[in-house]
């Protein structure tokens, strides 16, 4: 998993990507705004080999990935920021536009909504929609059950401290 975060979500004290980083071994974490086109095509690799999690509904120009994927890809990458953030990430970087999409399909509530709010009812943590999305392209979700079991207690903890 490659993980693309924005600046000033590193170091966030309500951020989940360093409990997504301890938690999957295969993690790697870049942070940035704009990324130079080169590194950002040696992270992504061949085409093919990685798949973008973000909404099919944003600059819809790439066609969705099905909800069930017979096979995993090389890499799933994720943009770690706001709403307002991610979207310009995905804007400043043609590489990224350039990947297939996966959206979460039909995601569960929020863990997350007692800490920060979403724009909209469908969005979520970085965590918690990588959990989603390993789940699903896996089809395996229960897989992640005790990494958001996990993240469960990282809200409660942050709530007891805001």
């Amino acid at each position: 998993m490659l993980v693309l975060q924005h600046p000033l979500e590193t170091g966030h004290p309500k951020g989940s990507v360093p409990l997504l980083q301890l938690s999957l071994a295969d993690c790697r974490v870049e942070t940035g705004e704009r990324f130079d086109p080169g590194l950002l095509a040696d992270w992504l690799g061949p085409p093919g080999h990685s798949l973008l999690l973000y909404p099919e509904a944003v600059l819809g120009s790439q066609p969705a990935v099905p909800a069930a994927v017979a096979a995993m890809p090389g890499q799933l990458v994720v943009i770690d920021g706001t709403w307002r953030k991610s979207l310009k990430m995905l804007l400043l970087n043609p590489g990224l536009q350039a990947l297939p999409r996966l959206s979460l399909q039909t995601p569960p509530p929020s863990r997350y909504g007692s800490l920060r709010q979403a724009p909209q009812a469908a969005q979520r943590s970085t965590l918690e929609a990588c959990c989603l999305a390993l789940g699903q392209l896996e089809q395996a979700p229960a897989n992640y059950l005790p990494l958001l079991a996990a993240f469960d207690d990282f809200v409660r903890q942050r709530a007891l401290v805001t």
